[in-house]
């Protein structure tokens, strides 16, 4: 993951955005039609979420980006809207449009517009961030073998077998002039449901640690760390990684280039159940055309089952259910990371997740 500066991104969106024509996207497809009761307009206030405003007025709140006035490169970029502005209905061109409160009632060309001012720290964000925050900076998912060779405690403080807040860990390995860590076990192998294959691994994340100490005796010694947080209990063999950049909480939903039929491979907390604003994986990542904001359609097989209604057996299988929708928000080669924005029913590991139609 690149280090950006939100200031830089927000700047240079703004500078790219001045030199685009702005240009209408083309009336929103069937998929992405207004509900019967739509508001005619919403007051944002602090709290909301662009999926949530959008829920208000459209059938499929992933849709949201298709019905603003705005162009695809724009869609593509952050974007912020703050409290207090106001967000219209526009019911003859079928559009939502960002206005002005304060009695102007004019509306912007392009929205949501950019506000380079505060950094868009106010801004509301695209979707719940709190729930997926602890997954934005946590490598969970890892290679066979990607951490080999990282740094390892070797040791704890004297007289614990386990490590908690405020215990010294002694650490051997290659710091490459990084302070600060998070400490992984490696965890069980994820199968894909469809092939029975092994295509990533879970690593446990048990915490944090910064160095206090460096070994200066060219490897023969240990570097002396403390540990900041603690999540669970770690010791012995425990692996360090470096503590990835903050990262940008926007995203912009959308749904994939290419097909895509993917399939559940876990739920996090290692639950065979869950519901809306858990964390779910799926078996396809960047590979597959999977990006960051990609909407995908929950959907589970029809049984089948034997007719027996007119006299004789006869096999055949129900339709396939859709139930609800999934967001995806970081994305590994052949793995991604989604959120459970809402459902109908409980979803289950092997089922289906797809572009949605």
């Amino acid at each position: 993951m690149k280090k950006f500066s939100t200031a830089v991104l927000c700047f240079a969106f703004a500078a790219a955005s001045l030199s685009l024509v702005a240009t209408s996207v083309q009336a929103a497809p069937a998929r992405c039609e207004f509900l019967a009761n739509a508001p005619d307009s919403h007051l944002v206030v602090k709290g909301d979420t662009l999926w949530d405003i959008s829920g208000k007025f459209l059938q499929h709140p992933w849709c949201w980006p298709q019905v603003w006035d705005m162009n695809r490169d724009q869609i593509r970029n952050p974007h912020w809207i703050y409290p207090g502005q106001i967000v219209y209905f526009d019911r003859i061109n079928g559009r939502l449009r960002l206005g002005k409160p304060m009695g102007d009632m004019s509306t912007d060309r392009v929205s949501p517009r950019i506000r380079i001012e505060g950094l868009g720290q106010e801004a509301i964000p695209a979707i719940p961030s709190n729930v997926i925050e602890p997954f934005l900076s946590q490598p969970l998912i890892i290679e066979e073998n990607e951490l080999q060779g990282t740094p390892r405690i070797v040791a704890t403080q004297e007289g614990h077998v386990f490590l908690g807040k405020n215990d010294k860990a002694y650490v051997r390995g290659d710091l490459k002039a990084d302070t600060s860590f998070q400490v992984f076990r490696p965890g069980l192998p994820l199968k894909d449901p469809e092939t029975g294959k092994i295509i990533g691994y879970e690593a446990a994340y048990l915490g944090s640690v910064k160095l206090v100490q460096a070994d200066k005796s060219g490897g023969n010694s240990a570097h002396v760390f403390t540990v900041v947080t603690a999540k669970e209990e770690m010791g012995v063999g425990d692996r360090l990684l470096p503590v990835p950049p903050a990262p940008i909480l926007n995203y912009v939903p959308h749904p994939p280039e290419q097909p895509v039929n993917a399939r559940i491979v876990s739920i996090y907390g290692g639950v065979t159940h869950a519901g809306q604003n858990q964390i779910v994986t799926i078996n396809r990542g960047g590979s597959s055309g999977i990006d960051i904001g990609t909407v995908l359609q929950l959907s589970r097989s029809g049984a089948v089952i034997i007719d027996k209604t007119e006299g004789k057996k006869e096999k055949i299988k129900l339709p396939d259910s859709d139930y609800g929708t999934l967001f995806v928000f970081r994305v590994f080669q052949n793995i991604s990371y989604a959120l459970i924005m809402q459902v109908s029913d409980s979803v289950q590991i092997g089922d289906v997740a797809k572009s949605p139609e």
